[in-house]
């Protein structure tokens, strides 16, 4: 129902843009918190343990909260629910800016992680409505926006943060509450299109296209693909910056420098994903993904500082790739659930990552950064559990759209 209803239009590429922007504000400013990491571990006398579960608590609520707003939404659409999201966020960077104990730091993690679960579900929603069938590209054009903001983020702590001090990280509120007002812009457009689809006339609701046993083995090699890529890219979001200081004994702020062009390979290799899987299959990019950056994460750790930083480039690049691509494949083995599945990957993605992150900390104080960075590459091997996933794909028809009558395509 969701592909036949964005096929009434052409994509609206404003709203996609939109979304993707409130997207880099969003997850620049979750971002703000890892890249304090090593501020706090010295202001504060945090080990790598506190520090991940600092990233939990900011997750956790993310991953819980994230499949029960998509399900809400699904039944019941609130599209002003995406505006208030990054008033949430903008709460819990202040509360960050202002915290002077452990305890108002994982509270001020844990209102962040509220606000990103609330905006996920519903902006992805979003970017799928106003996609018009082209389903990778606005999955991968909302992704990007959020990847550049991560990216961003060590760059903001290095030229702004860490020069100015923990307190600093309040202005980024007023960055939250610009997005906010552009949202409701967003809201707007989605009330109006879901006027239109009513006047419209519903199609009937799509059923899964594969049956209940392949549809729970497919769901769970989804789940291990993400515990894969995720908790790998946390380790590398949350402990790259320290393993580079401890390596090749960097300040913080070139390594700082290191970590950006990592998570800057993210969002090129997220924005280009989508389109090709919308060209050649989303399986196929998922495979790519994992065969190509497999032997590179394994090399990583060996290697000098240059090609520490080269080799991380590559596997950011390779690696990201599949992420829109493994999003809009959920969504079409469940087309009547979209907004829960977006909430279940990006929820479940952030909660492994977070817990994977928390538990490699736990490893690296007792046996060191380097050892984890050997360690986790061999995650990526889980990425052959591919093969189990069932094939959906079709090819999609073209657009018959003439002026003055409307024919939907079968969806």
């Amino acid at each position: 129902m969701q592909v036949s209803q964005a096929r009434i239009a052409g994509p609206s590429y404003a709203i996609i843009f939109m979304v993707s922007g409130a997207h880099l504000i969003n997850d620049l400013i979750q971002f703000l918190l890892p890249a304090l990491f090593p501020l706090l571990k010295m202001n504060y006398e945090l080990d790598y343990f506190q520090l991940g579960l600092l990233t939990l608590a900011q997750q956790i609520t993310a991953s819980i909260l994230q499949p029960l707003m998509g399900l809400y939404g699904d039944m019941r659409p609130k599209p002003y629910t995406i505006a208030v999201s990054l008033l949430i966020v903008a709460l819990g960077i202040v509360l960050l800016a202002i915290a002077n104990s452990f305890f108002l730091l994982l509270v001020a993690a844990a209102v962040m992680g509220v606000g990103s679960a609330l905006f996920h579900p519903e902006a992805s929603r979003i970017a799928r409505m106003a996609s018009g069938g082209r389903l990778g590209f606005a999955q991968s054009s909302f992704q990007v926006g959020g990847n550049t903001g991560t990216a961003l983020g060590p760059l903001a702590t290095a030229l702004i943060v860490l020069p100015l001090g923990q307190i600093s990280t309040v202005w980024f509120g007023l960055l939250a509450v610009l997005g906010a007002l552009l949202l409701i812009q967003v809201a707007r457009w989605y009330t109006n299109h879901q006027i239109s689809i009513r006047n419209a006339g519903a199609p009937a609701p799509v059923r899964s296209p594969v049956p209940r046993k392949q549809l729970i083995v497919a769901f769970a090699v989804i789940g291990a693909l993400l515990l894969s890529k995720y908790v790998y890219i946390e380790t590398f979001k949350n402990y790259y910056a320290f393993f580079l200081i401890e390596k090749f004994n960097l300040p913080v702020q070139e390594a700082q420098g290191y970590l950006f062009a990592f998570l800057a390979a993210i969002a090129v290799g997220t924005f280009f994903g989508g389109p090709i899987g919308d060209r050649i299959g989303r399986i196929k990019v998922i495979w790519g993904s994992i065969l190509g950056a497999l032997p590179f994460a394994l090399l990583l750790p060996h290697m000098d500082l240059m090609a520490t930083a080269i080799l991380s480039i590559f596997v950011g690049l390779i690696l990201s790739s599949a992420f829109s691509a493994i999003v809009v494949y959920a969504q079409e083995l469940l087309p009547q659930k979209v907004g829960m599945v977006a909430g279940f990957v990006f929820g479940f993605a952030f909660g492994i990552g977070a817990l994977g992150a928390a538990v490699l900390g736990a490893v690296a104080d007792q046996v060191g950064i380097e050892y984890v960075f050997n360690a986790c590459s061999l995650l990526l091997v889980l990425g052959f559990l591919t093969i189990l996933l069932p094939n959906t794909e079709t090819t999609v028809p073209p657009l018959n759209l003439t002026k003055g009558t409307r024919k939907v395509q079968p969806g």
